[in-house]
């Protein structure tokens, strides 16, 4: 020990980066990665704020596309973070100008969870995976691009996930099942959605688990395919 104060990989309890604290360059990259992200998910909050849900740890504010400009500058912000974050190639918004983002946001004013939900027609079951356990080891990089396979007959949906995402430092708060219970209650005036009426938009595999968790079946609903 020559008085370092770390060694090794480092998780920053502020944004969640895992960085080498003896290393200059990766501290220099966690800094510029700390400002911005801290930055991206600061929430000052505004007068006409639409608060669909109030919590003792945090509130659900819904933006939507004709919000002014400062909403929805922050949308694009928290967006291209949760975007950067999943590492993953997210599909377009079919309709950008009817999409509803939804924000949780923390009694810290800090925003830990965000989901985007859009207008679906119709969406595809997800097939159970094969229990051949050398298929699957097989199947590694194919899986790490897609969580999963679907049926090729189409059912009816209304509500489409684009993306659901939770502040790493935050998981395992049920932030993710909330946001979505207050989606299937607000997403269209006067009725709430069942669980088979809401897609997930190309799942990553842990965005896989959770619908599965959520929607208490494996089988749950996909859409917006990314080949």
């Amino acid at each position: 020990d020559a008085g370092q104060k770390h060694f090794g990989a480092v998780m920053c309890k502020s944004c969640g980066m895992i960085y080498t604290a003896a290393s200059p360059e990766d501290e220099a990259q966690h800094i510029q990665h700390h400002q911005r992200f801290l930055e991206g998910l600061r929430y000052v909050g505004w007068k006409k704020e639409r608060v669909v849900a109030e919590y003792l740890d945090g509130k659900i504010i819904l933006i939507l596309p004709d919000d002014p400009k400062y909403a929805l500058k922050k949308v694009e912000e928290v967006r291209e973070l949760v975007d950067n974050e999943l590492g993953f190639q997210q599909a377009t918004l079919s309709c950008p100008g009817q999409s509803k983002t939804y924000m949780f946001v923390s009694n810290e004013k800090r925003i830990v969870g965000c989901l985007i939900a859009e207008h679906i027609r119709q969406a595809f079951r997800v097939l159970s995976e094969p229990t051949n356990q050398q298929k699957f080891e097989n199947q590694e990089l194919f899986e790490y691009h897609r969580a999963w396979r679907c049926t090729t007959m189409p059912e009816e949906a209304i509500c489409g996930i684009s993306r659901i995402w939770v502040f790493s430092l935050m998981r395992r708060k049920e932030i993710a099942s909330r946001m979505v219970d207050i989606v299937r209650n607000t997403f269209m005036y006067g009725t709430c959605l069942s669980k088979n009426e809401i897609a997930f938009s190309d799942p990553t595999p842990s965005g896989k688990l959770f619908a599965t968790k959520y929607c208490q079946t494996p089988n749950f609903l996909v859409y917006n395919f990314i080949g």
